[in-house]
C-alpha cells in the first residue's frame, strides 16, 4: 500500500511547531510561488498575470486548510471545496484562451499553468509541501526551457498553417501553383471571417511540405520568407497554435 509521508510535515511535527504558524508557512509558500509564476506569465503579456496567480494560489490552499479541518473535526469524508474551487478554476481558466483574427489560440498554455498552480495550491494546503515545491519546479521548468523545444519541433514538422493576405483575391490560383513547385501541397484553405468586409483577401491555409529538399534543408520560417517575394503577397506569417 503507497503511504504518502511528507518529511517537511514531519520536520514541523518533530519541532512541534503550531498548526496556526503551519497555516501561515503554507500561505506564505503559496504568495512566494505564486508571484514567481505570475511575474513569468505578466512579462509575457499574457491575459491572467501576478494578481491571478496570487488570488488563484492562495484561494485554494485556504480551500485546502478548509478540507482539513472540516475532515477532521466533522462527518465530511470528501475535500468538497477544493472541489469546487477546482471546477471553478476551470472554469475561469476557461476565459483565458483566445481566438485572434488570424485564427491563433492563444492564452492555452496560460490557462493549464493557472489551473495546475492552483492543484498546488490545494497541495500546500494539505500539508504536501515537498510534492508542491517539485510540482512548481516541473511546472516553471516546463514553462520557460520546453517552449523552445518545442518550436524547434514545430518548425521541422510537415505539417503547418499560414496567414496569407493577397493584394488581389485573382492571385490566389497563381499562389496555390507556385506552392506546388517549391514541393508544398494546399490542404485546406478557408477565407478568413475576421475580415469579410474589410475588402482585404485574406486566407488562412494548411500547408504540406512533401518536397524532401524542403523537408531536410528548410525550416518553415525560410518558406516562409521566399514565399514573401511574391509580388501580390500583402503579409504572410505562419499561425501559431
Amino acid at each position: 500500500m503507497f503511504n504518502l509521508i511528507d518529511p517537511i510535515t514531519e520536520l514541523f511535527k518533530a519541532n512541534e511547531i503550531a498548526f496556526a504558524f503551519q497555516i501561515l508557512i503554507r500561505m506564505a509558500i503559496a504568495m512566494a510561488i505564486a508571484t514567481i509564476l505570475g511575474v513569468e506569465r505578466a512579462n509575457k503579456r499574457h491575459a491572467a498575470g501576478l494578481r491571478t496567480f496570487i488570488l488563484v494560489t492562495l484561494s485554494a490552499t485556504v480551500c485546502g486548510i478548509i478540507d482539513i479541518y472540516l475532515m477532521s473535526n466533522f462527518t465530511v469524508v470528501f475535500p468538497a471545496v477544493s472541489a469546487a474551487m477546482a471546477i471553478g478554476i476551470a472554469i475561469i481558466s476557461s476565459y483565458t484562451i483566445l481566438y485572434s483574427s488570424k485564427n491563433q489560440i492563444k492564452g492555452l498554455t496560460t490557462a493549464v499553468a493557472l489551473w495546475g498552480q492552483a492543484f498546488i495550491g490545494f497541495a500546500l494546503g494539505f500539508g504536501l509541501y515537498t510534492v508542491s515545491v517539485i510540482a512548481f519546479a516541473i511546472l516553471v521548468v516546463s514553462l520557460n526551457l520546453l517552449p523552445k523545444a518545442e518550436v524547434y519541433l514545430k518548425n521541422r514538422s510537415p505539417h503547418f498553417e499560414i496567414h496569407l493576405e493577397l493584394k488581389n483575391k485573382t492571385d490566389l490560383p497563381e499562389f496555390i501553383a507556385v506552392a506546388r513547385k517549391l514541393g508544398l501541397n494546399i490542404d485546406d484553405i478557408e477565407v478568413n471571417p475576421a475580415y469579410a468586409n474589410t475588402g482585404l483577401s485574406v486566407y488562412t491555409i494548411a500547408l504540406t511540405v512533401v518536397s524532401k529538399e524542403l523537408k531536410q534543408y528548410k525550416t518553415h520560417e525560410e518558406t516562409i520568407e521566399a514565399l514573401k517575394t511574391l509580388p501580390y503577397i500583402s503579409h504572410i506569417e505562419e499561425i501559431s497554435m
